[in-house]
């Protein structure tokens, strides 16, 4: 149970910061392997993120409800179109780096990406992209946060920095986005582990709970602070990360 406690405190935590929930999870996992039932660490780190998906519609369900009912039908394009991308780039990449061990090259280039995104919101410098355009990018860059060690919130919120939304836009975008691609891999690991489901389900309790305390931590914050100083700092705990 404790190491249940563990891998779903970190899940909850590093799901919505510059570094890589499925990183870490799948790292600290090796560690307790015997403990885990000899799962993967990349199935057991995706079967995780269910529990901070929980956190994201019941932290956004007024904005969730306004997709449902079709009254925000530009977010709902936004979603369809960069989950397609996001799934037609992650599927074939999960299944090059299932057995993959993590590493700290993709964490290093998120650290250096968020740091340009500093730039870019200092600089108040925006690239003139198309919404669809935007959501093709951003569901690129999320289906290849797939791969140990690459983070799904920093490159989706790297990705959206290029577009015209302010800050704690980006953040919603970043973190709603999530939901359709995890509900989807979640539902793969289901029907192929339906045992993982039963064994692990108390590290998805524990990821729900901290994910959404930390949720909200952080959507307050970004209203609170300037979103230069959030992707300066952020970018600087991806590079720490890769050198700890």
């Amino acid at each position: 149970m404790f190491s249940y406690f563990i891998l779903g405190v970190i899940q909850g935590i590093f799901e919505w910061i510059p570094v890589s929930s499925e990183g870490a999870v799948a790292l600290i996992s090796q560690f307790l392997n015997g403990a885990m039932g000899g799962w993967r660490p990349v199935d057991l780190a995706l079967f995780l993120h269910f529990g901070t998906l929980l956190a994201v519609l019941v932290y956004f369900r007024k904005d969730w409800k306004e997709v449902i009912i079709l009254k925000n039908k530009k977010l709902l394009k936004f979603l369809i179109t960069a989950t397609i991308f996001s799934l037609v780039i992650g599927y074939p990449v999960y299944k090059l780096v299932r057995n993959a061990a993590v590493g700290n090259t993709l964490l290093i280039i998120m650290g250096l990406g968020l740091l340009l995104t500093a730039y870019f919101q200092k600089r108040k410098k925006k690239l003139e992209i198309s919404s669809d355009k935007l959501a093709t990018l951003t569901g690129f860059f999320q289906g290849l946060a797939v791969i140990p060690g690459l983070s799904r919130s920093g490159a989706t919120i790297f990705s959206l920095s290029l577009g015209k939304s302010d800050p704690a836009e980006i953040l919603k975008l970043s973190y709603m986005m999530s939901a359709p691609a995890i509900l989807a891999s979640s539902g793969y690991l289901f029907l192929e582990n339906p045992i993982l489901a039963s064994q692990a389900w108390p590290a998805l309790i524990f990821s729900f709970l901290v994910g959404f305390i930390s949720l909200h931590f952080l959507i307050t914050l970004a209203h609170k602070i300037n979103f230069f100083k959030f992707a300066l700092i952020f970018g600087l705990l991806c590079l720490l990360g890769a050198v700890i």
